[in-house]
């Protein structure tokens, strides 16, 4: 999918599924639809009491825009440059795992349609899908987000197997120092390893076309799911008991293993999973070329503080890095009141997987156009022609978040 200028509509739609799908909001009634239970409540669920889930979103009705007007908008265009690469919008897709498990080869039509939209997509180190076909999709958008492994030899191992791989950009993620306390998987059946039950094979029959068009198909075609890129050699299928053991045991992780990474990785280094402005200036200290404040999408650490509200204390301490945020992105208007806040780009991860589950690629090309077009008409009723021109100059703090859906 090529990106096309503002206002030349989205391009005529070949899946049904996707008729109505006019915001990224649309997609999770749709994903909830055709996802067996266990896998979507597995992708939408936050911890224990979702509170960090929903603070990502009200957070930003905390403020709220103001406009120019009569201003030329015409020229007006969305590409920007980070960290030396241009794209054409500023925002990309988030690292996911499983997301093959949710729609058939997810990992790879997410790659395909962000290289055909000239924005980045990082892989997940808890992906399906070996980190070097992904490459090969993508060369110009993929990056490759990793944990990191126990031993320092099996960190230089994975890195030098990244290298192989051909990707330029590496994220590090820091904030899975242990196994989160995901309660609504359990409620709703899904298990890591993944068990076969009952209600699996209940929800899996009664929703036929993810049974068939992903579940068969995948094991047909590539067989049994493995955990691809977690090491420097394949992992454990996903329905191994030694699982538990490969993913947890990361309480290990500390700045002398960021040091390590910084050593020996030569390419782009991004820091994902930071929420203070102290552990910003020391990822920058330690060589980082950008950082992305996330609290894992809520995932990880319930009542976790908003990216978006630790975003102006992170910029004055990011010295030359660049800082990206992710967390609850839905709406253009999400993403340029990031960057009037001093962000130089965003990611948008629970939206893209949905959108490959209902409809392989095309789902996808649909999610990223419905959001550049959001960008590119925000921009115009917002009265600026660039990005650079953003600052909290058009922006106005509420005193609380203003009522949302």
């Amino acid at each position: 999918m090529a990106i096309r200028d503002a206002f030349s509509g989205i391009a005529p739609l070949q899946s049904r599924r996707l008729r109505n799908i006019l915001s990224l909001y649309d997609l999770e009634s749709s994903a909830r639809r055709h996802l067996p239970r266990p896998v979507f409540e597995y992708i939408c669920g936050g911890v224990e009491d979702n509170v960090s889930l929903k603070a990502n979103r009200h957070a930003f009705s905390s403020w709220a825009l103001r406009p120019n007007v009569l201003v030329d908008v015409s020229p007006r265009a969305q590409d920007t440059t980070l960290m030396g690469e241009r794209y054409a919008s500023p925002f990309g897709i988030a690292p996911m795992g499983i997301c093959a498990l949710a729609a058939y080869d997810g990992d790879s039509v997410m790659a395909r349609a962000a290289q055909a939209a000239r924005i980045p997509f990082i892989l997940s180190g808890s992906s399906l899908t070996p980190m070097e076909e992904i490459s090969k999709l993508a060369p110009d958008s993929a990056w490759f987000q990793i944990y990191v492994p126990g031993k320092p030899e099996l960190i230089d191992s994975l890195i030098e197997r990244v290298e192989r791989a051909g990707y330029r950009t590496l994220v590090l993620t820091v904030d899975t120092p242990t196994l989160p306390n995901r309660e609504n998987n359990i409620r709703a059946g899904f298990s890591t390893p993944l068990r076969p039950s009952l209600r699996l094979t209940w929800d899996g029959i009664t929703r036929p076309s993810w049974l068939l068009g992903t579940l068969i198909r995948t094991l047909i075609t590539r067989g049994m799911p493995h955990f691809e890129n977690s090491g420097p050699n394949r992992g454990v299928p996903i329905i191994s008991r030694q699982l538990v053991r490969q993913l947890g045991g990361r309480d290990h992780l500390s700045w002398q293993h960021l040091a390590q990474v910084r050593d020996r990785w030569k390419g782009k280094l991004v820091i994902k999973g930071v929420l203070r402005d102290d552990d910003v200036r020391r990822c920058e200290a330690h060589g980082a070329d950008g950082v992305i404040l996330s609290n894992h999408g809520g995932r990880q650490l319930d009542g976790a503080v908003s990216p978006f509200h630790v975003l102006k204390d992170a910029v004055a301490a990011k010295g030359r890095m660049a800082i990206m945020m992710d967390s609850g992105v839905r709406r253009g208007t999400d993403i340029l009141k990031a960057l009037c806040l001093g962000a130089d780009f965003v990611f948008v991860g629970r939206p893209m997987v949905y959108a490959a589950a209902i409809a392989g690629e095309e789902g996808v090309a649909h999610a990223i156009e419905l959001l550049y077009q959001e960008v590119q008409r925000d921009m115009g009723l917002l009265g600026v022609n660039s990005l650079v021109e953003l600052t909290q100059d058009y922006m106005l703090q509420l005193y609380g978040p203003l009522p949302h859906p």
